[in-house]
């Protein structure tokens, strides 16, 4: 069976090459996007359309509702499984998309959490309510661990405090004691290389493309039927949006927000996928399809 991954920054080309990869290698393909996982976050999240989803079989696109739980743990777990059916089904899987952070994370495992119980769940529940109390406490246990957690992040407070109450150890402790463990070895990764000029043209483009396909409607959809507090709701191409219909902004400057943002965001992925990954294969987008079929 074949693995191989594709990345690149957003508006990159990277889902038009990874279904013709696919079609040609009788690929699935499991997408690695912290959007696309939702459903009916659609314009927003650029997800490929209908027709393209008919093309060939994808995964990891439109999983959870945008009120659900999401995070690298539930990644994992989603991978193991399309992992086990293309090896039932004797699919390739190409693995594609822009949050290269859940790919980091496939490469070097996470650590496992110890048995949280009931009574404990509750237990932190209870002390959530009071969140600075909660970053205090643990802060003055394990100050090396949680100085780089900051006092309002809570998914990251509680999960400190579930490990701590149902181990007694820090967090330090813990995962020193539980190392993380690889959950994929030896996986080919082809990084898309554009320059910033293109690539800013590119998601001017795009993001005109999404408000001629409603992306307003989109938005204020969303907002009526799950709220702002989603963390999801956070997104960019939403935030805009919404400072629009509050009136703080004209929709040209929506525009040139969600443009901005959005370039921002490219170059932060850039900067990972050159950092934080080690055998990359680099090729302009146009060179790349022919780069892996040689390889595969």
């Amino acid at each position: 069976m074949i693995q191989l991954a594709i990345i690149g920054p957003t508006a990159s080309g990277k889902s038009d090459l990874a279904i013709q990869i696919a079609k040609k290698i009788d690929a699935y393909i499991l997408s690695i996007d912290s959007l696309s996982i939702y459903k009916e976050i659609d314009i927003v999240s650029a997800k490929p359309s209908k027709a393209e989803l008919h093309e060939v079989r994808h995964f990891g696109i439109d999983v959870l509702y945008p009120n659900e739980y999401f995070s690298v743990d539930v990644f994992i777990r989603l991978y193991k499984e399309v992992l086990q059916k293309c090896q039932d089904e004797r699919k390739n899987l190409i693995i594609v998309g822009g949050t290269s952070f859940y790919l980091k994370s496939l490469i070097d495992g996470l650590s496992q959490i110890p048995t949280i119980t009931k009574e404990i769940s509750l237990q932190a529940e209870i002390k959530l309510k009071d969140l600075e109390s909660c970053y205090n406490f643990l802060f003055g246990v394990d100050e090396k661990y949680m100085k780089n957690i900051s006092s309002n992040d809570r998914y990251r407070i509680e999960k400190s405090l579930l490990i701590y109450e149902a181990s007694k150890l820090t967090p330090s402790e813990w995962f020193s004691e539980n190392p993380p463990k690889p959950v994929i070895e030896n996986l080919d990764i082809y990084n898309i290389e554009v320059e910033r000029d293109v690539l800013r043209e590119r998601i001017k483009k795009r993001t005109l493309k999404m408000l001629e396909a409603g992306l307003i409607d989109e938005v204020c959809y969303l907002e009526q039927k799950y709220t702002r507090l989603p963390h999801a709701m956070n997104s960019i191409g939403i935030v805009e949006v919404l400072e629009y219909l509050d009136n703080k902004v004209s929709i040209n400057e929506m525009l040139e927000n969600i443009s901005t943002h959005t370039a921002q965001l490219a170059k932060r992925q850039q900067t990972f996928n050159r950092t934080q990954f080690g055998d990359v294969i680099n090729a302009p987008l146009e060179e790349l399809e022919r780069i892996i079929l040689a390889r595969v």
